[in-house]
């Protein structure tokens, strides 16, 4: 009943085998199941205890079977128990690898030089370190016909391809990371969680100012087409970020907002334009037209004072 593995190998071995089988076969999501599902855990510690049992119980059985065996059954099998157990394969393989002579015969190899009684040894260079060289020989060939001869591409284009590659990673992941977002990538928010998280901050910071309707105060009016800085998404959040006209005007936030909260309130803001204030202030600042909006057709522009001059000449003639 002895077997070459001692049961503090197996026990641990075989508990972890479990263990991979059922991470592997239970969909937990991002968690690990035994963190998932805590019944897991009262699995794992079931399938300790019955691993214990068991080599508890081989024990019992060897022990008993022991019992059995004569004398002379006994001695041998305690003497094949306590040999250690010889790993030949490793031992022939390093022989392999490295064709040393034993010590005792190192006679068939010694050579005939002798200094001061410094006797040398004509060893064979390791298997492996040959191998190794050859390989470095045939690594050096194809990099000399790849590179030197065929010339596929060098260092500068090398550092030209990871650079442009390094760009639209990053390019990547500032547009997924939002605490990264400046006045040059900020973007209209249009989910309903960023403009209500938008208003949130509105409604605790600007309200004081701009009033709750965006109507205006101390501070312009948010709500008509006029703004002082410029309007769209960019200026909103520049002027969030930096602040008002130097020496009056609205403080920098950057200093106390995150990049995406001023984004989110930015997009507010943006919202409150066309809606009817309480109380709203007069027009301050300059029209803002934004440069992005599609133009219209010039001839239809022109044509449009003429028509209202046309309508405004056939209703005084109807009331003549």
């Amino acid at each position: 009943m002895s077997t070459k593995t001692p049961w503090w190998i197996r026990v641990p071995v075989l508990f972890f085998l479990i263990f991979g089988l059922m991470e592997f076969f239970i969909d937990s999501g991002d968690k690990p199941a035994i963190i998932e599902y805590p019944i897991t855990q009262f699995f794992l510690l079931l399938v300790l205890m019955i691993l214990i049992a068991i080599e508890l119980i081989l024990a019992s059985i060897e022990n008993i079977m022991f019992q059995t065996l004569s004398e002379e059954g006994k001695e041998r099998y305690l003497e094949a128990k306590t040999k250690k157990y010889e790993w030949t394969w490793v031992q022939n393989l390093m022989k392999k690898l490295t064709r040393t002579k034993a010590i005792e015969k190192e006679e068939e190899i010694i050579l005939d030089h002798n200094y001061d009684g410094i006797r040398e040894l004509d060893n064979v260079l390791p298997p492996w370190w040959v191998y190794l060289f050859y390989v470095t020989i045939i690594f050096g060939v194809i990099y000399l016909v790849r590179f030197h001869v065929i010339g596929e591409y060098d260092q500068a284009l090398e550092y030209e391809q990871e650079v442009a590659a390094a760009k639209i990673e990053i390019e990547e992941y500032k547009r997924t990371a939002k605490d990264l977002v400046d006045v040059n990538t900020v973007e209209l928010l249009t989910d309903a969680s960023d403009l209500s998280a938008g208003e949130s901050i509105f409604q605790s910071n600007c309200v004081a100012c701009h009033m709750a309707d965006g109507g205006g105060g101390i501070g312009p009016n948010l709500t008509d087409a006029y703004w002082i800085n410029g309007g769209g998404i960019k200026n909103v959040f520049n002027t969030i970020s930096e602040g008002g006209r130097p020496g009056k005007g609205m403080i920098a936030w950057k200093q106390s907002l995150k990049p995406a909260e001023m984004a989110q309130v930015a997009s507010y803001v943006i919202t409150l334009g066309g809606t009817t204030p309480a109380n709203p202030k007069e027009a301050e600042g300059d029209l803002w037209k934004d440069p992005d909006a599609p133009q219209t057709n010039e001839s239809e522009s022109e044509a449009q004072p003429e028509q209202m001059e046309q309508a405004t000449d056939s209703t005084q003639v109807a009331m003549d």
